[in-house]
């Protein structure tokens, strides 16, 4: 629904408005060894098989260095590329066997030169700040010997596995193991050993093939893969459930039986070098899992009148399920009816067995049903590129779904049962991290293992400096003052005293709505006419037209019948949010018949036991919304750059067809300082795979033309930011060689006769990151900034704090400056985007993204989610997707 946010997370506490400075704009700017282990040279450096001179390893791992001709264009430490296995250095073979790219370790995308300019700021109230970082400290810098096991017969319990290794500890010594290849801190005798193993539960005789690939030396980038594996080792020992890259606790579980639920604590941790140091990130994390398995879910359907088979895979495909026997997670794609459990397939070794049998002889585990559908899950292309082929049956009898569904979401009371749990506060936090490092220091195998690889972690949390900007004042009416937008960055009051900064008068409006619905809709008309007067909003009485039903043909059937009054306005007042009808609404207004377009549900404008001011709270947001999408301008902020087109582009996946996206572009436009922003908007379609980069510049170009439209022939902005949102992991490296790439090819075109070039600056937003901070035992307060300690020193990055929670701990949001050719200082790069988190009209305050992020994002989700068509362009200059 179009219904404006009704509240939002709130601080613990104000903090102090920060400095009242403000940048220039105008300057730019062990255990003993075993007697039959060898001593442990000191060997070459490097790891065999990547160490080529832009070769790599197959996944782009090489370091060499990079095509000359790219830099101008990226100015940044080119990435090696390349397949095979590359030139190495080392003293093992190359090809397979040598160490692959990992889950474990983190891809490092370098965009900041060694000889680049600080990226420090000093703007702001200084602070200091705790964090959910640990340090980690190498007492020795020694090489760990890497091999590669090979189990005959094939070993796919993960268990099992582990228990034939741990029968060798005599021989290994201290070990990881990381379901293919082995590290050693001690160098066996030979570089090749072959091993008859028994399983101490079975008495079963394994074949262990062992052969020596390579060495890794702890100084070098490939010992994260080993600091992440060893500590994965410690937590191992702790007794927890290890779920996909996770660890949850189940002793520590919260059921919600009445809806068939368990709550799993846990934690997420990653190991990784920033500015000065080695940290251990620890994250606290919640996994709902259901009860039931997905098989008796089947069962219950099959109970159920209709086509239980529609039903069953509308439920599942999309969903997340976690095996029982291996605890791993995949995504279900299909449901395959015509396969079952005794269905036969063609194993590793060749063999024709089934499913029954694969699962008793691999598991030890009986399937009860012979006749269940198969769940189906596509191979994800990191499994794709570990040697998984064709797609994954999963028996529904041994899978259990994991997440939430949408009608859970609508209960109210299980939600907050759920919230209650997962929303803890920055001092509940801290205690909770704290613990878990008592932990892991004082479980005698967990400290083992930190003393065997010669690891020391520290107790205290790692504290960094921070400041806190000066608060941004809030620009209402074009001849009025301005407000502070107040400690907590939220100016819903200052309504009651300020007209908008712009409006667009509102004379012919309809509201659509079911005539038992009248009385109710009549009231909230009466609010929204009491209310618009104060924000200097002339809007006239709407005409009301009443439907029968609710359905959505007689809602498209009534605006249709408006048409011909031209309206400049339609409000549907809705008894619900099904999703067919507000898609077949949207689809009328957006895409058939352009005209703006507000959607109401009944329950949002009913009054709680008759409070009028909680009705007057949500007329004010609904018409802050109606002058947006008339083209008005609700609040404004200082502008300090003039020529500027700032843009937000982001990517949703299409809900009815997984193949599909939608990359959505919004930029705002300024012509000179101070003036109310234009805005443009376009959202494109595309297929999975498709090169996303030739979308982005191409609308960037498109933007530039509005930009000409809006403020002369020949009117280009001097300066373009790109806050590009929605990059996923391993996805950094491709935006930065093939889209910015492309956006500076497609600029120069359009530069090429103009007076002056372009200056563009590309940041990556990322909001979904596992760094917290605290201010003692409390939230940071809006406007702080963190530039050093936990940032990368690959990259030119800050973290940020732009909103206030009420409840649970606030999340930073991290901006990465890929490129940049503004010459703005880092202060006045962080403050400029600080200011851009104000101005995101569906919120009377700031909010975690710059606003043209979330614009984006809301154009892509009601494309993708809703209309699933390219909306009409007689809309784009307007915020319609508000």
């Amino acid at each position: 629904m179009d219904q404006p946010n009704r509240g939002r997370g709130r601080g613990t506490r104000g903090g102090p408005g920060g400095s009242g400075a403000q940048p220039n704009w105008k300057q730019g700017g062990g255990p003993s060894r075993p007697p039959y282990v060898s001593d442990r040279p000191q060997e070459a450096a490097g790891t065999s098989g990547n160490s080529g001179n832009g070769n790599g390893n197959g996944n782009g791992n090489g370091n060499g260095n990079g095509d000359p001709s790219t830099r101008s264009v990226v100015p940044v430490a080119q990435r090696g590329g390349g397949n095979g296995g590359g030139a190495g250095a080392g003293d093992g073979p190359s090809g397979r066997g040598a160490m692959r790219g990992s889950r474990y370790v983190p891809e490092v995308v370098v965009t900041r030169l060694p000889n680049a300019p600080s990226k420090h700021g000093t703007l702001g109230t200084k602070l200091l700040l705790k964090t959910n970082y640990f340090r980690l400290t190498r007492k020795e810098d020694s090489v760990i010997f890497q091999y590669r096991i090979d189990f005959d017969p094939v070993v796919e319990d993960q268990r099992v596995v582990h228990a034939l290794l741990r029968t060798q500890g005599p021989l290994f010594g201290p070990y990881i193991f990381d379901g293919t290849m082995l590290f050693l801190y001690n160098k066996l005798r030979q570089d090749e050993v072959e091993l008859q193993v028994k399983d101490p539960r079975t008495d079963l005789l394994y074949k262990l093939r062992i052969r020596r690939v390579g060495t890794v030396d702890m100084t070098s980038e490939k010992a994260f893969l080993i600091l992440n594996l060893m500590h994965r080792q410690a937590m191992g020992s702790l007794k927890l459930l290890p779920i996909n890259r996770y660890y949850f606790d189940p002793l520590a579980k919260i059921s919600i039986p009445q809806y068939g639920l368990e709550l799993f604590p846990g934690y997420v941790t990653s190991i990784r070098q920033h500015e000065k140091d080695v940290l251990l990130c620890v994250e606290i994390t919640h996994r709902v899992m259901r009860t039931d398995t997905v098989y008796k879910t089947l069962q219950n359907m099959q109970r159920q009148p209709g086509a239980f088979r529609e039903n069953f895979v509308k439920m599942v495909v999309g969903s997340q399920v976690m095996c029982t026997y291996n605890q791993k997670s995949y995504k279900v794609t299909d449901v395959d009816f015509n396969t079952t459990p005794s269905s036969s397939f063609t194993s590793r070794e060749g063999e024709n067995i089934t499913f029954m049998e694969y699962y008793r002889k691999a598991y030890n585990i009986t399937i009860r049903d012979p006749k269940q559908p198969m769940l189906v899950s596509t191979p994800s292309q990191r499994m794709l590129r570990s040697g998984a082929s064709g797609p994954i049956l999963l028996v529904p009898e041994l899978c259990r779904l994991t997440g939430i569904t949408d009608d859970m979401r609508r209960d109210f009371n299980l939600m907050r049962s759920i919230a209650d749990q997962t929303r803890i506060g920055a001092d509940k936090r801290i205690e909770r991290l704290q613990r878990f490092n008592e932990r892991l220091q004082e479980t005698p195998a967990s400290r083992e293992v930190f003393t065997f690889w010669k690891t020391e972690l520290d107790r205290r949390l790692v504290e960094v400096p921070a400041r806190l900007l000066a608060q941004e004042t809030i620009m209402f009416r074009a001849d009025g003052g301005g407000v502070p937008a107040g400690p907590e960055a939220d100016w819903n009051q200052a309504f009651r005293n300020n007209h908008m900064f712009k409006t667009v008068p509102l004379q012919r409006w309809f509201i659509v709505c079911e005539r038992k619905a009248e009385q109710l809709t009549r009231d909230f008309v009466g609010a929204m006419m009491q209310v618009s007067n104060g924000m200097g909003f002339k809007v006239a009485q709407p005409q009301i037209l009443y439907l029968q039903n609710d359905s959505g043909v007689s809602y498209t059937n009534a605006i249709n019948e408006l048409m011909n009054k031209d309206p400049q306005l339609v409000m549907c007042i809705v008894p619900n949010d099904r999703a067919d009808r507000y898609k077949a609404i949207k689809k009328k207004c957006c895409v058939d018949r352009p005209l703006p377009c507000q959607v109401i549900k009944a329950r949002t404008i009913t009054p709680k036991n008759q409070n009028l001011r909680a009705l007057l709270t949500i007329a004010t947001k609904v018409m802050i919304q109606l002058n947006c999408k008339l083209g008005g301008i609700p609040w404004i902020v200082k502008n300090p750059l003039s020529s500027v087109m700032v843009v937000g582009f982001d990517v949703c996946h299409d809900a009815s067809d997984k193949s599909l996206s939608y990359g959505a572009l919004v930029a705002t436009m300024y012509a000179a300082k101070h003036i109310e922003p234009k805005y443009f908007s376009v959202i494109e379609r595309h297929q999975r795979g498709e090169e996303l980069s030739s979308f982005l510049s191409s609308n960037i170009v498109k933007a530039l033309r509005k930009y000409q439209e809006q403020f002369g022939e020949g009117v280009l902005p001097r300066r373009i930011l790109v806050y590009r949102d929605g990059v996923g992991d391993g996805q950094l490296g491709h935006v930065v060689d093939h889209e910015v790439r492309a956006i500076k090819e497609k600029l120069t075109r359009v530069y090429e006769n103009h007076e002056f070039k372009s200056q563009l600056t590309v940041i990556v937003v990322n909001k979904r990151i596992n760094t917290r901070l605290f201010d003692g035992g409390r939230n940071p307060p809006p406007g702080t900034v963190v530039d050093d300690i936990v940032t990368l020193p690959e990259r030119t990055d800050f973290f940020l704090i732009s909103q206030s929670v009420r409840q649970g701990t606030v999340s930073p949001t991290s901006y990465n400056v890929i490129f940049d050719e503004s010459g703005l200082k880092p202060d006045q790069l962080q403050v400029y985007t600080a200011k851009q988190t104000h101005l995101y009209y569906n919120w009377c305050g700031s909010v975690a993204v710059p606003a043209v992020c979330q614009y984006a994002h809301k154009l892509a989700f009601l494309v993708s989610q809703f209309i699933h068509n390219q909306p009409h362009n007689m809309l784009e200059g307007r915020l319609y997707y508000l």
